[in-house]
């Protein structure tokens, strides 16, 4: 009788439904509890580094322009002078990066490969649409811990399209756009030049000079001009498009002849030392 019993209540076990715990919707606040009773225990938590970028856009007549500049920056330290900020989507739209480098990069390689497996699963090309569904949803589900901010440019059935993406998940839709640290005067060259329906040409010209704007007027900012143009005949990525900030040419020789600065005192000493053993090691020949 034991035994028949274990067997039905075994059996029954097996057809309960298992009980899945799914993880609750919106910002887990588990860490920041963490953290701040962490502090409270004498933990010293570490300083926020300002970072600084000039990331900007234009929609052209018949495309997209992304610009960026090449300086990463570690608060007042130029940790790379040639940082690549335009990343890949796919291959009809590309993104870029403002912020925390690393945040920047991982957020938009996680984007890229759900947009691979969505045009997998759909079997066509992914709109530039769901690209800024993703994003948004992402960033805001992390209330704004993650710092990333993006500049999402594409072109897709629907036209070109060109987005704004905050750290908080706010997006703005617009026909030419600046973020970063430099993006106001990327801001002032747009507002003062730009015309609808501009030409390929132009529209390179004109996103050039505004991310040399903040290049000169910002101190985050610096380095290359790097230059991203995707219409429906594909995509050109130059990079660098433009060096701002080079190094310029000595005008003055700088090596001198040999005795052209005075010899003023020469003194020689002696170094006196014993020999205290000699030792000879035979070389073996085969």
């Amino acid at each position: 009788m034991l035994a028949i019993r274990e067997q039905q209540s075994s059996s029954d076990r097996a057809q309960q439904p298992i009980s899945v715990d799914l993880p609750y919707p919106g910002f887990q606040f588990d860490l920041c509890l963490r953290n701040q009773y962490l502090i409270s225990k004498g933990f010293k938590a570490p300083i926020a580094v300002k970072t600084g970028t000039t990331i900007a856009g234009i929609v052209f007549d018949g495309g997209v322009v992304l610009g960026a500049d090449t300086r990463a920056t570690e608060g007042e330290v130029v940790a790379d002078k040639n940082c690549e900020k335009i990343h890949y989507l796919a291959d009809n739209m590309y993104c870029c990066g403002a912020g925390t480098a690393a945040d920047t990069e991982k957020t938009t390689d996680l984007i890229s490969s759900k947009i691979r497996l969505h045009s997998l699963n759909t079997g066509r090309q992914a709109r530039v649409q769901t690209a800024l569904r993703m994003l948004k949803q992402m960033l805001s589900r992390y209330g704004g811990y993650i710092g990333a901010y993006l500049v999402l440019g594409g072109v897709d059935c629907t036209g070109a399209h060109l987005y704004t993406v905050h750290a908080a998940g706010s997006t703005d839709k617009l026909p030419y756009v600046s973020m970063g640290s430099g993006s106001l005067a990327a801001m002032a060259t747009f507002e003062t030049q730009y015309k609808p329906g501009m030409s390929m040409e132009a529209a390179k010209e004109l996103v050039s000079e505004a991310i040399q704007a903040g290049i000169f007027n910002d101190l985050g900012s610096g380095s290359n001009v790097d230059l991203c143009v995707i219409t429906s005949r594909g995509v050109d990525y130059i990079r660098p498009y433009k060096e701002a900030c080079s190094k310029g040419v000595r005008q003055g020789d700088y090596s001198y002849k040999q005795g052209t600065t005075a010899v003023l005192e020469t003194k020689v000493r002696e170094i006196k030392f014993d020999v205290v053993s000699v030792t000879e090691h035979k070389m073996e020949v085969d």
